[in-house]
C-alpha cells in the first residue's frame, strides 16, 4: 500500500479512505469468509474491520506491513464475532455443517477451499484457518480462543482428517 495514501487516510481524507477500502475490501472479504458463513455477519465484520483500520492507522509505525496488519484486524474481528455468537464450542461431536452447493464445484482454488471449509464445524474451521492459513502457532491459538494447546492440536488434526475425506470422496 502506498505510504502517501495511508498518510492521507490518517488525515481523515475520505477519498483516500475510499481508495484503501476499494483495494482491500476483496482481500479482507475472503479472509472473513474463511471464518464466517453468513454474508450479513461478514459485512458487519468488514465494517468493524475498516472502522478499526481507519481509527487506529496512526498507531501503525511501518506502512510496509499495512496489509498484514489489516488482515490481523480482520481475523481478530471474525474471532470476536464467533465468540459473540457463542459458536465456538469446540467438540469432536459437532455435526458437519451443510453447505449450499457441492464441494466439487470449481470456480477457483480459493473458492474450492472455502467450500470445503464450510463442511467443518465452526471450532475446527477457526483453528484450521488460524494454523494452516494464517500461520499462528498452537500456543497463540489456544490463548486467542481460550482453549488448551492440546485442544487446538486435536481440532486441527480432526479438521485435516475431515478435509482429507472430503477430497478423497469428492475427487478434488
Amino acid at each position: 500500500m502506498e505510504k502517501e495514501l495511508l498518510l492521507e487516510c490518517q488525515r481523515n481524507n475520505r477519498n483516500a479512505q475510499r481508495k484503501v477500502y476499494e483495494k482491500m475490501a476483496g482481500k479482507l472479504y475472503l479472509v472473513c469468509k474463511r471464518y464466517l458463513k453468513n454474508d450479513e455477519d461478514i459485512e458487519e465484520v468488514l465494517a468493524d474491520t475498516f472502522y478499526k483500520i481507519f481509527t487506529k492507522l496512526n498507531q501503525l509505525q511501518n506502512h510496509e506491513i499495512f496489509e498484514a496488519w489489516a488482515r490481523k484486524i480482520a481475523v481478530n474481528e471474525c474471532l470476536q464475532k464467533l465468540r459473540s455468537m457463542k459458536a465456538l464450542e469446540i467438540s469432536l461431536e459437532d455435526e458437519f455443517v451443510e453447505s449450499t452447493g457441492s464441494p466439487t464445484d470449481s470456480i477457483s482454488f480459493e473458492k474450492d477451499i472455502l467450500k470445503l471449509l464450510n463442511f467443518l464445524p465452526e471450532g475446527c474451521r477457526a483453528i484450521f484457518n488460524l494454523f494452516a492459513i494464517e500461520g499462528y502457532p498452537h500456543k497463540e491459538i489456544a490463548t486467542m480462543l481460550s482453549i488448551s494447546e492440546g485442544t487446538s492440536k486435536s481440532q486441527l488434526n480432526f479438521a485435516r482428517k475431515k478435509l482429507q475425506e472430503l477430497l478423497v470422496n469428492h475427487n478434488i
